[in-house]
């Protein structure tokens, strides 16, 4: 087929696909929604990001377009979270001057090496507090959610309990003298911040202590009887990778457990619920969102990509 394609020349391919703008899925065609892991906002992108996650999507997307697939390519920065609020202490800038510095860099860049995002965007847009507050409230009236208290670091001079990028100490595992309270970087174990030996507060070089606190969680063994055939059908049909099929299922093999939804931070999708109203949702439950209220940022008819089963 490539012999004789070439040999009728140039002139007898099809015509390049051009789909209006925004791009929406079109019936009787092959719709692609292609998105790349979005880059934190508190740093400069180097070449490692871009080779990891970003060139790959895009190079992508170029094959989907000259295949003549109507192909919607979004990405945006990720904005919430620790490593923000300590970037713009660090700097002297608020959490929003931060994000609003570093998006501007992350764009310039990506335009620099002409990544072909059809929209890049961010976290931080009412679109974003708008889903991920939907969401949250579906899985409230539906009961897979729950509280539960928590013993967490509480700084009494910051007046502030301390997310686990907030604290440093030694390792409880291999005696590193600063390990954060999520993780040590010289043993590669995951830390709970209360675990820390000689723990301090990374704002003030205060010493800590232990205090209860009330969080929710995702009830997910609520959903493991109905994952394990959804997961069944979709490795049998879909095309999910060695690694990924490995790894979802030791998480099945050693039974789900509830996953904390809500932090003590200032910076970011406020919890909307009376008692909680002071916390703002865990960015490993809010970025995900990132990529539909991104690409709601880009059309108001983005619930034809992320809802579109038949497509």
């Amino acid at each position: 087929a490539a012999a004789e394609a070439w040999a009728r020349g140039a002139a007898a391919l099809p015509k390049p696909w051009k789909p209006e703008k925004p791009v929406l899925p079109q019936e009787g065609m092959r719709n692609v929604l292609i998105t790349s892991a979005l880059p934190y906002v508190n740093n400069v992108p180097h070449l490692g990001n871009i080779i990891g996650c970003v060139l790959s999507a895009d190079t992508f997307a170029r094959y989907c377009r000259l295949r003549n697939w109507n192909t919607l390519y979004v990405c945006g920065t990720d904005e919430y979270g620790t490593a923000t609020e300590t970037k713009a202490v660090e700097e002297g800038l608020t959490p929003q001057e931060i994000c609003d510095k570093y998006n501007a860099i992350h764009a310039d860049i990506y335009r620099w090496f002409d990544i072909s995002f059809d929209h890049f965007g961010r976290t931080t847009t009412p679109h974003q507090t708008a889903i991920a507050q939907d969401i949250f409230q579906r899985l409230l009236a539906r009961g897979f959610l729950l509280s539960d208290t928590v013993e967490q670091l509480q700084c009494e001079r910051c007046q502030r309990f301390l997310a686990d990028r907030f604290v440093e100490g030694t390792c409880p595992f291999c005696s590193y003298e600063e390990a954060r309270g999520d993780q040590c970087d010289k043993c590669g174990k995951l830390i709970n911040a209360v675990e820390l030996k000689n723990p301090q507060c990374k704002l003030c070089r205060g010493v800590p202590v232990v205090k209860p606190t009330q969080h929710l969680f995702l009830d997910l063994p609520k959903l493991e009887e109905r994952l394990e055939p959804w997961l069944e059908q979709s490795w049998a049909t879909g095309d999910w990778t060695a690694n990924a099929r490995y790894i979802t299922r030791s998480w099945i093999r050693d039974g789900l457990k509830p996953r904390c939804i809500t932090r003590d931070l200032k910076w970011g999708t406020p919890v909307p619920l009376d008692g909680f109203r002071d916390k703002v949702f865990y960015v490993w439950f809010d970025a995900p969102i990132g990529y539909l209220s991104i690409t709601a940022n880009y059309t108001d008819q983005w619930e034809r990509w992320w809802k579109n089963p038949q497509q």
